[in-house]
């Protein structure tokens, strides 16, 4: 794992914007597309924001969810409610090329079967993804990978439904296909990341997150999350 430390987190954010556009060029000329999946959260909304400005082949792109809380398309608390407000959603990437995660159904165990049909059509079977974008959580998950969950057993398919964490049950893709992934962009800010982040970085196998293999990992963080004074 290559790691970057950066003063500020809108430095992370816009180096991180900086390396999607970068990779996101490179996939369209060797493959004709760049399919990128993101986490959910708060932390990679400026991130997206700056993307928008970046210079990206548009056209060529495709979006990904790596995890979403299973509530109504409406509520804030949904991930695709907060990206679809970014500037990237709105100007750049038609909402065609937008994949929602299907959160919505009934019948969670089929959505998630569907949603891995649907990587396989566009990434191929296994389906392999050029960027996927993770943040870090306190407890050391990553994704809604989360410290106990059965999800964390889950190896026979690329989607899980998890149990309720936070007062929400979650789909998430899982540790093969995050493996799989051509590139991993860890992007980590906040002092209150500093503990797990060494934990991360130390490779300790008891939390989820340092379960992801990091042979084409980066890592982006600002100093408070690297445990730096600025």
């Amino acid at each position: 794992m290559k790691i970057e430390v950066l003063p500020t987190a809108e430095a992370v954010a816009r180096r991180a914007a900086a390396f999607i556009a970068e990779e996101a060029r490179a996939a369209a000329r060797e493959r004709g597309r760049f399919l990128f999946a993101v986490s959910g959260g708060a932390t990679p909304l400026r991130m997206l924001a700056l993307l928008a400005s970046e210079n990206v082949p548009w056209p060529l792109v495709h979006l990904f969810q790596v995890d979403e809380r299973v509530v109504d398309a409406s509520d804030p608390d949904r991930n695709l409610f907060h990206l679809r407000a970014t500037r990237l959603a709105r100007s750049a990437i038609g909402a065609s090329r937008i994949h929602a995660m299907p959160v919505e159904e009934p019948n969670l165990p089929a959505a998630a079967a569907r949603y891995a049909a649907t990587l396989r059509e566009f990434a191929g079977d296994p389906p392999v993804l050029d960027l996927v974008h993770l943040g870090l959580g306190p407890d050391g998950h990553t994704a809604s990978l989360v410290p106990g969950d059965p999800a964390l057993e889950v190896l026979d398919s690329d989607v899980a439904v998890t149990g309720p964490y936070r007062g929400h049950r979650r789909m998430t893709l899982t540790f093969p296909i995050l493996e799989r992934a051509r590139r991993i962009l860890w992007v980590v800010t906040g002092s209150e990341k500093a503990e797990i982040l060494a934990r991360l970085r130390g490779g300790d196998p008891s939390i989820p997150a340092a379960r992801i293999a990091s042979e084409q990992a980066r890592l982006l963080a600002d100093s408070d999350a690297a445990g730096l004074s600025r």
